[in-house]
C-alpha cells in the first residue's frame, strides 16, 4: 500500500504547494505558451537532460556502493528515483538515504548510508566551489549597479568568507576520509558504529576525483537546463550570467534549511528573482523557468519513484 499512498500524498502536496505560491497561474500561462511556441524543442532537451542528470547520479552511487554490494546501473537508477520520492517529505532531503538503501541488503544498509554521504559531500563541494565563483561575479555586478547599497555588499562579503571557509573544511574532509575514520574511532562509546564507516578507508584520491568529476558533470547539466528554459521563457541571459545567478541560487538552496523538497519551490523562486533581476526584468519568465526546473528535476522523478516503491513491495511479496 505504500506506493499508491505516497503517490496520492505527493500529488496533493504538489497541488497545495502551488496553490500557495503567488502568481502561479501566470507561470502556468507562460508554460502553456511555450508548449506551442517555436522553442518547444529546448523544453524537451531540458527534460531529456533530467534523465542525464539522474543517470550521472546513478552512476556515481553505483561507483561508491559497489564497495559493499555489486549493483547494476538500472538498480542504481531505481534507487535514485525512490530516494527522490522519500526526500520529498523530509527535512533537507534526508529521506533520500532511506529510499536508496531499500535496494541494499539489510545487513549492509548502515554502510550504504555512509557511502551515500560521500556522494552528497562531493556534490555539495562542487556547489560551494561554483557558488564561490558565482558570488564573486555577482559582487562585481551589484557593486557596479548598486554602489550605494553598502549593507548588501557587506552581506555578500560575509557570505563569500563563510563559503570559502566551508569549502576549505569540506575539501579537507572529502580528501581525508581515512583520517576522519581514525578520528571518529577515538570518540568513546561509539565503537559499535565505527565498523559501519570503516568502508570509507577504501577510497583513494583517484576514486574521489572520479566521483567529484561526475558531480561537476551533473552540476553543468543543471546549468544547461536553466539556460535552455530561460531561452524558452524569453529571459535573455548570457551563459556567464546564467552560471553566476543560478550558481548563487544553488548555493542558497544548499545552505538554507527546508522542511521538505516541496518547500524549495518558494525559496527557488525568491532567490532566482532577486538575482536574475540584475540581468533581466522578465520576472514571469524567471518564475516559469524555476517552476519548470523544479517539476522536471524533482516532481517527475519523485512520481516515478513512488511507483517504484510499489514494485519493491510486490517483488518482496513474491
Amino acid at each position: 500500500m505504500i506506493g499508491p499512498l505516497v503517490f496520492c500524498l505527493l500529488a496533493w502536496s504538489i497541488y497545495h504547494q502551488l496553490q500557495r505560491q503567488p502568481n502561479w497561474k501566470e507561470s502556468f500561462r507562460h508554460i502553456r505558451h511555450a508548449l506551442t511556441g517555436p522553442g518547444i524543442w529546448k523544453l524537451w532537451v531540458a527534460i531529456i537532460l533530467m534523465l542525464v542528470n539522474w543517470g550521472i547520479e546513478a552512476r556515481k552511487w553505483q561507483v561508491v556502493i559497489r564497495r559493499i554490494q555489486p549493483i547494476s546501473f538500472l538498480q542504481s537508477w531505481k534507487a535514485i528515483f525512490t530516494g527522490t520520492t522519500m526526500a520529498f517529505f523530509t527535512p533537507n532531503r534526508i529521506g533520500e538515504y532511506v529510499g536508496r538503501i531499500l535496494y541494499i541488503e539489510d545487513n549492509k544498509r548502515i554502510q550504504a548510508i555512509s557511502l551515500t554521504i560521500v556522494c552528497s559531500i562531493a556534490q555539495l563541494l562542487v556547489t560551494l566551489l561554483a557558488g564561490l565563483g558565482a558570488l564573486l561575479y555577482m559582487k562585481n555586478v551589484i557593486a557596479a549597479k548598486q554602489p550605494a547599497d553598502v549593507s548588501l555588499l557587506f552581506w555578500i562579503n560575509a557570505l563569500l568568507w563563510i563559503t570559502a571557509l566551508g569549502t576549505l573544511i569540506l575539501t579537507l574532509f572529502y580528501f581525508r576520509l581515512a583520517w576522519l575514520v581514525k578520528w571518529i574511532e577515538k570518540i568513546p562509546r561509539i565503537e559499535r558504529f565505527v565498523r559501519h564507516i570503516r568502508v570509507l578507508d577504501s577510497f583513494n584520491a583517484t576514486i574521489l576525483l572520479h566521483i567529484l568529476s561526475l558531480s561537476v558533470a551533473r552540476y553543468l547539466v543543471f546549468i544547461g537546463q536553466y539556460y535552455l528554459l530561460f531561452a524558452v521563457f524569453d529571459v535573455s541571459l548570457t551563459p556567464g550570467q546564467v552560471f553566476a545567478s543560478i550558481g548563487v541560487v544553488f548555493l542558497v538552496l544548499a545552505v538554507v534549511p527546508t522542511i521538505a523538497v516541496i518547500t524549495e519551490l518558494g525559496v527557488r523562486w525568491k532567490a532566482s528573482i532577486e538575482l536574475v533581476q540584475f540581468f533581466s526584468t522578465n520576472t514571469w519568465g524567471v518564475l516559469a523557468t524555476s517552476l519548470s526546473v523544479w517539476v522536471i528535476n524533482l516532481v517527475i522523478p519523485a512520481l516515478i519513484g513512488s511507483l517504484l516503491i510499489l514494485g519493491i513491495r510486490i517483488f518482496r511479496n513474491r
